[in-house]
């Protein structure tokens, strides 16, 4: 259930709210980009959002239920909410939530009211598996850089015991040194 907004309502009433919402969902679904105000973007993006929520599962009765808050009166609404059950809603599958982005683009020139773009994410997203794949094998390109360091030290510390050693027993220090790196 949707909590009532708090101070003056879009438009006056209750009604011309929900009529106000319904048309411009409407007009983001088809066009997938709406300009209008800021305050009209973020009451429409719960609104919208919600009603994407419904195209994801797909069937009848949430297929019903968007029509009637659509209020699909005429022909143009029932190709938008077609249109959001079969395109919008299965490129949303993959996503968990926001499905549209807010965008502000400065002041209009008539009243300067602050405007902004609402549009729908229709971007595919990476899932976390994909993600942890790509750090785990960044882990595992830097984990045999840290051997080669290793076994440099150990050779380092090899010839640091051939100076020291007398020169006599320079010859088994360099096979003992071979068999290290075998």
């Amino acid at each position: 259930m949707l909590t009532p907004t708090k101070g003056p309502r879009l438009g006056g009433s209750p009604a011309h709210q929900r009529i106000m919402l319904a048309n411009l969902a409407a007009n983001l679904f088809e066009h997938k980009s709406v300009t209008t105000t800021v305050t009209k973007a973020k009451r429409l993006q719960p609104f919208a959002e919600r009603l994407i929520t419904f195209a994801k599962k797909g069937d009848l009765p949430a297929r019903r239920r968007v029509q009637g808050l659509i209020a699909a009166k005429n022909r143009t609404n029932k190709s938008i909410v077609h249109e959001l059950f079969t395109v919008i809603g299965p490129a949303m599958a993959q996503r968990e939530g926001g499905y549209t982005r807010i965008t502000k683009i400065g002041n209009r020139q008539g009243d300067n009211a602050p405007m902004a773009v609402i549009e729908l994410v229709m971007e595919p997203v990476s899932p976390k598996q994909a993600v942890v794949k790509e750090a785990e094998k960044a882990v595992a390109s830097e984990a045999p850089a840290e051997e080669v360091v290793v076994e440099e030290t150990e050779v380092v510390e090899a010839e640091a015991t051939e100076a020291e050693a007398p020169a006599e027993a320079e010859a088994p220090a360099e096979d003992a040194a071979e068999g290290e790196t075998k």
